[in-house]
């Protein structure tokens, strides 16, 4: 009986502690900055409490904004083979059935891709850059003049250059599963818009999760997934055994949780912190 009522008061905290974490330091709203901050600043408060902020009007210098236009794209990039995760639903790094399954990963040239994604060209399925492993600098060396391969304040905020840097273009329907990184990201948006829903650290105790075996393949399910990670960094890396999660198993819980939402648009940067969960 004594060993009952003490998991039930256990219970009781876990399930109070989002609230009053919130009431007491988390943002009710990401907060927007007209401007970037110094790296002192942008260290004391946003990295060190760990809190998510848009900051508006970092990149107006990067000739990226005015120059990457399909046009120049083609021009620059067009014939270039580059890789292309490629899904039948949008929905990549996805928990389908009892397997972690990854998108297809597809070698085509890049004006192949822009047809696609302009609609010139059709296709049932959705198509998506997304490589990791700092692919602007790895895959993308032509396009690196029109932006920075760091930012400056954020590198001496942190006290080191990234260890990547990533060029991500896709299609609407392209969708990012439930995750949590590993690392302090900048979000740059050089044109259209991308939209977040983040949580807090405070809410890791209400999103299930369980081990599903690695699968890269051309699986093609019909319906899009519900479903959450957590990211094990050593098991996702070596292709054996990822730690993910299934929302779907408990949609009663995950659903009284409450989100950060958040619209990334031109000429904006998010910075979420690594221990949120996006």
């Amino acid at each position: 009986m004594a060993e009952g009522a003490a998991l039930r008061a256990v219970r009781g905290c876990l399930a109070a502690f989002p609230r009053e974490a919130r009431e007491l330091g988390w943002p009710e709203s990401v907060p927007c900055l007209d401007r970037p901050p110094s790296p002192l600043e942008f260290y004391r408060e946003w990295v060190s409490p760990n809190k998510p902020c848009v900051i508006r009007n970092a990149i107006s210098h990067w000739p990226a904004l005015k120059k990457w236009t399909s046009a120049y794209l083609r021009e620059v990039v067009g014939p270039k083979v580059v890789s292309v995760a490629v899904t039948p639903n949008g929905y990549a790094d996805a928990v389908f059935q009892d397997r972690f399954v990854m998108p297809e990963e597809r070698q085509m040239p890049f004006m192949d891709f822009l047809d696609i994604v302009e609609k010139k060209v059709t296709s049932p399925n959705v198509f998506y850059v997304q490589k990791q492993c700092s692919n602007l600098t790895e895959e993308f060396p032509e396009l690196v003049c029109d932006v920075q391969p760091d930012i400056p304040w954020m590198s001496e905020a942190l006290g080191k250059k990234p260890d990547a840097v990533n060029f991500w273009l896709g299609e609407s329907a392209a969708v990012t599963s439930l995750h949590k990184d590993h690392y302090e990201n900048l979000y740059c948006v050089v044109s259209g818009e991308k939209y977040f829903l983040l949580h807090p650290p405070s809410d890791r105790p209400f999103i299930p999760y369980a081990l599903f075996r690695y699968w890269k393949s051309k699986v093609w399910f019909p319906q899009p997934p519900v479903f959450s990670r957590l990211n094990n960094p050593i098991s996702a890396f070596l292709g054996q055994v990822v730690l993910y999660s299934s929302i779907s198993q408990q949609p009663t819980t995950y659903q009284k949780m409450v989100h950060l939402k958040l619209w990334m648009k031109l000429l904006q940067r998010r910075c979420p912190g690594s221990l949120w969960t996006p």
